[in-house]
């Protein structure tokens, strides 16, 4: 018994028999003309073709369809990559802000806020840094109702290194990494009378 070999099209990868249900004919005849010069005059002889085009009228898969369907792919392309450049676009514009808080006289902690933009895993970059820096951290949210990771320590610089080296990681070198201190308010110190003592 003889198995019987069955040759593939590469532009719609049906048999060679069912070419012209894919909706790509005319790109099916050029590979099968190039690729299996013997095959293309068994299947797309003049009466094959008249045989062909009769059964595709009859069906409405025909050029029409094929080039409609050519044109909504492009379509679709083109908005992917219109979507695709204005995410870049929003990621290079937007920055991370590295906060830098006193708590007491001598302890301080960072918070860092921005990197949901560039889809970072917040709570494994925050396993990161603890264990890194080995120091408490956390991801909580901020007044704007953003996440943002929080370290304890004054690890600002080291921080912001380690955040530099993980954007380059993902091409994007150019956003702007904002490093801020904020010191906390001294309450002003009064006089048993009420009025404000002099530093």
């Amino acid at each position: 018994m003889s198995l019987k070999s069955v040759v593939y099209c590469d532009v719609c990868t049906y048999p060679l028999d069912y070419c012209e249900f894919s909706g790509k004919l005319k790109r099916c005849k050029v590979w099968v003309q190039e690729k299996h010069p013997s095959l293309y005059s068994k299947y797309y002889d003049d009466a094959a073709v008249e045989e062909t085009t009769s059964k595709l009228a009859a069906s409405s898969i025909g050029d029409e369809r094929e080039e409609k369907l050519e044109k909504d792919l492009k379509r679709l392309q083109s908005k992917q990559e219109n979507r695709e450049q204005r995410e870049l676009a929003k990621k290079l514009s937007s920055k991370v802000i590295i906060r830098r808080e006193a708590r007491t006289k001598r302890k301080s902690m960072v918070a860092i806020s921005g990197l949901e933009v560039f889809e970072i895993d917040m709570k494994k970059l925050a396993k990161t840094f603890a264990s890194k820096f080995a120091t408490g951290c956390s991801v909580s949210k901020n007044a704007e109702k953003k996440e943002e990771i929080v370290i304890q320590g004054d690890l600002a610089d080291e921080v912001e290194a380690y955040i530099h080296k993980l954007l380059e990681e993902k091409g994007m070198k150019d956003v702007k990494v904002e490093k801020i201190d904020t010191k906390k308010k001294k309450k002003p110190t009064t006089n048993a009378d009420g009025t404000p003592a002099e530093e």
